[in-house]
């Protein structure tokens, strides 16, 4: 990123071969406001030898006001000179176009370098664009246009004030970008995981994606990464500030109903791991054949140290999304965290106190279908906070439904 205060920038050209040519000027742009460029480019041939240069883009490309536009022109010959240099699509009114450089290379194989630049002071749309020049001597060449736009998408994550800790993840301002799809990934140390029911998201003519994260590692910085791909097919990527998740307990949840419960890990002796084979004699010569090892089996014994974290628990084990659930230690640690089935559950109650232990009989599984999103926030945490719509409404004065739907309502 440049901010103007650098020194004169240097050019290296690479050798080229029998009959090639490279040139080339270097134009900067000073951005006023949003979070970064967005651009796309179109080019095209004039293969009439006339005056008139006109060069028809092969591709088209979403216009908006305020768009800035690049225009460049190639000609395989120094003699002609460029003048008139212009810009035109169907609906796209562009404003005055500056002529910035009309460079011949008069040695060797000649050709004359054409560069303009202006910008869309009204209409919109998808639309291919054309170049013209005038020129002072019939010739062919080349055009293409790079439009630039001021980017205005943000990624933003915030914690909701739950139990187990969520992140709430949001993506704001892509309509105005061309955004037709996106996929929002959690990084931990260069380690990119999708979030939940957030990859290859449709946001076609969508503004806001809204992505709830329930299946974050504890006690260590978690960014997001947000891959946008444009209508043209360009792609961008946007990072959010970290944020780290801390909790009191090791958890065990299931993201998907937004349930957990705080637990101690108290024993997690082995993993066991079988393979179903057959062993054959063929001619004195033992030959096993077998399936694909099992996910790793094992007993995991965990403590609650209250009633409330005990019910908790009971509620998880119930209602598991497809009999699976989560398990973290407090602070992350590879090899426990990670999705399990629970198979069986022993409960043992203390009679002195509210303590209880808990064997688990488990399976390494998979984690949920990516299908099924986070749980977030509900109309029942809307209807705990407020008791009419009116109060609703006036806590929200002025404001949208995405101001709802970013509010905390478990603080």
């Amino acid at each position: 990123m440049l901010d103007g205060t650098e020194s004169a920038p240097t050019t290296l050209i690479p050798s080229g071969g029998t009959g090639s040519h490279i040139a080339g000027r270097i134009v900067v742009l000073s951005r006023s406001a949003g979070t970064g460029w967005r651009w796309a480019m179109s080019a095209g041939e004039d293969t009439s030898a006339d005056t008139s240069f006109s060069a028809a883009g092969a591709a088209a490309l979403p216009w908006a006001a305020g768009d800035f536009v690049i225009l460049g022109y190639g000609l395989r010959s120094s003699t002609p000179t460029m003048s008139a240099e212009g810009i035109a699509a169907s609906g796209i009114t562009f404003g005055t176009v500056t002529e910035r450089a009309d460079d011949a290379v008069a040695t060797g194989h000649t050709a004359r370098l054409g560069i303009a630049t202006g910008s869309v002071s009204s209409g919109s749309g998808t639309q291919a664009p054309t170049l013209t020049a005038t020129l002072s001597a019939s010739h062919t060449g080349v055009g293409g246009v790079l439009r630039i736009r001021e980017a205005s998408a943000e990624i933003d994550v915030a914690a909701q004030s739950v139990f187990p800790p969520r992140n709430l993840v949001s993506l704001t301002g892509m309509a105005a970008e061309d955004i037709v799809s996106a996929t929002i990934e959690r990084d931990v140390d260069t380690d990119r995981t999708a979030v939940r029911a957030a990859s290859g998201v449709d946001v076609t003519g969508e503004d806001v994606l809204l992505r709830v994260d329930g299946e974050q590692p504890f006690g260590v910085a978690v960014t997001y990464v947000a891959t946008l791909t444009d209508s043209t097919g360009g792609q961008w990527e946007l990072v959010s500030d970290a944020i780290t998740s801390t909790v009191t307990a090791d958890v065990i949840s299931d993201a998907v109903r937004g349930i957990g419960a705080a637990v101690t890990i108290q024993a997690w002796p082995s993993k066991r791991r079988t393979r179903e084979a057959t062993v054959f004699n063929v001619g004195g010569r033992l030959v096993s054949v077998g399936k694909p090892r099992s996910g790793a089996q094992a007993q995991v014994t965990v403590r609650t140290e209250t009633d409330e974290d005990g019910e908790a628990l009971q509620a998880v084990l119930d209602a598991a999304t497809s009999g699976v659930v989560l398990i973290r230690k407090q602070s992350t640690l590879s090899g426990v965290d990670g999705y399990l089935a629970v198979v069986a559950d022993d409960e043992e109650r203390m009679w002195h106190n509210e303590v209880r232990f808990w064997q688990l009989e488990t399976v390494e599984a998979e984690a949920w279908p990516d299908v099924l999103e986070a749980a977030g926030y509900t109309l029942a945490d809307v209807a705990d906070n407020f008791e009419t719509l009116q109060d609703l409404a006036d806590a929200f004065t002025p404001g949208t439904l995405l101001d709802i739907a970013l509010f905390d309502f478990g603080a």
